[in-house]
């Protein structure tokens, strides 16, 4: 299933979320690991920018699996969905990445995309859900402008150093 397609029922709806489920963890995973290997080159707003690049990740992932109880769809298996991250974003590794800095604008960008591409597919379609999509919409937006705002702190970082 492609973001691109519009969203026609809510099994493809939850699906879809639970795509950005799945990226959110991997942002979790990966502002952690950075967090974890910072050596002795200690950045405080680099620490900082990791450290609620993680919180931020679960929260939003919290509020994803929020709207996913609610819709009226079974749910695909976590396997089924890590392949699909793995296959459409997961190409490359934070190793791949010349420094910290640039393996998370990757992640805050994809990010940011998946939700965009997300919104307008929701917007395209003229299927109900079983859940709001006002609410759905407005919970897309609010996390897609978190991952705007991600990808400006990880960039005026970059800019000062």
């Amino acid at each position: 299933m492609s973001v691109g397609q519009r969203v026609a029922s809510d099994h493809q709806l939850a699906r879809l979320l639970q795509i950005g489920v799945v990226l959110e963890e991997v942002v979790e995973a990966r502002s952690t690991r950075h967090h974890r290997e910072m050596d002795e080159e200690f950045d405080p707003d680099l620490e900082a920018l990791l450290q609620e690049a993680a919180e931020e990740s679960a929260e939003h992932r919290r509020r994803l699996e929020g709207l996913i109880a609610e819709l009226d769809a079974d749910s695909v298996s976590y396997d089924e969905i890590e392949a699909l991250v793995e296959a459409q974003y997961g190409q490359t590794k934070p190793e791949d990445f010349d420094g910290v800095l640039y393996d998370q604008l990757c992640n805050e960008e994809t990010a940011y995309k998946f939700y965009d591409d997300l919104i307008e597919a929701i917007q395209e379609s003229d299927s109900e859900f079983s859940v709001d999509r006002d609410r759905v919409l407005d919970t897309l937006r609010s996390i897609r402008a978190e991952e705007a705002e991600g990808v400006e702190e990880v960039t005026a970082i970059m800019e000062r150093r």
